[in-house]
């Protein structure tokens, strides 16, 4: 579901992407619009079955997928009309934005499958190079940083951000009293920051935003990875004013 962007919005948008992206003939999704947004989720498991269903309590609509989308239906059914289930290919042509939550090492392979579509859409990357399950590649995240590495397999309108959390926080954590948990989130183009942005607000956390070079700065090992911490404490570890 995406929306055209008229004349008078563009110029009030001046240089923007946004506005860039509407003279070029393309546009990214509206929230205002009803119905929510349309988020295809790769692959369906902790974190993206975590995040499907933070996203449909925000009305959003999501479709889950994975190799085996038989075995979601269940999830989808639980979530009520606004979830389905299907394949990884259903996914990525249904969402305006793509969740990808799978072992790093599968990334080179969906881009292989899927890159002339996700090239279209937002992406959204909360995978995280293992060494002692993702083989080759986490070679290539060390060596170029798990930013530069995620887009160069999953398109330019990229962003990394859940990455730093577990599902426990995920379930606990979000929209939680007082002071939000801060998300670690990198990126560079600015339109796809905006909407997913959005979304992290949306799933009940706060986006703490740096560029995507800095991604590697939450990835496995670092100070950052697997603490749920509030929004001031991680703009203090990544060196932001308060």
């Amino acid at each position: 579901m995406t929306s055209s962007i008229n004349r008078r919005e563009v110029l009030m948008l001046g240089g923007s992407a946004a506005a860039l992206l509407a003279m070029a003939g393309l546009s990214f999704p509206a929230f205002a619009q009803s119905g929510g947004m349309k988020i295809g989720i790769v692959g369906s498991g902790r974190v993206g079955g975590t995040l499907g269903e933070l996203w449909v309590k925000a009305g959003h609509q999501v479709l889950l997928s994975s190799r085996h989308p038989e075995e979601l239906k269940p999830l989808a059914e639980k979530l009520g009309p606004r979830a389905r289930a299907g394949t990884v290919q259903e996914a990525v042509n249904f969402g305006d934005a793509i969740l990808v939550a799978v072992p790093y090492g599968a990334l080179p392979q969906i881009g292989r499958d899927f890159g002339n579509v996700l090239s279209t859409k937002i992406v959204i990357d909360a995978s995280n190079p293992i060494a002692s399950r993702d083989g080759e590649i986490v070679k290539e995240a060390q060596e170029m940083g798990p930013g530069a590495t995620s887009e160069k397999y999953l398109g330019k309108h990229l962003v990394r951000t859940f990455n730093s959390v577990g599902t426990r926080n995920l379930l606990n954590e979000s929209n939680r009293p007082g002071e939000k948990i801060g998300m670690p989130f990198a990126g560079d183009d600015p339109e796809a920051v905006r909407v997913a942005s959005q979304l992290v607000r949306d799933a009940g956390f706060e986006p703490v935003v740096v560029p995507l070079a800095r991604a590697r700065e939450w990835a496995p090992g670092s100070p950052l990875f697997g603490k749920a911490l509030p929004v001031s404490e991680v703009r203090r570890a990544l060196g932001l004013a308060q």
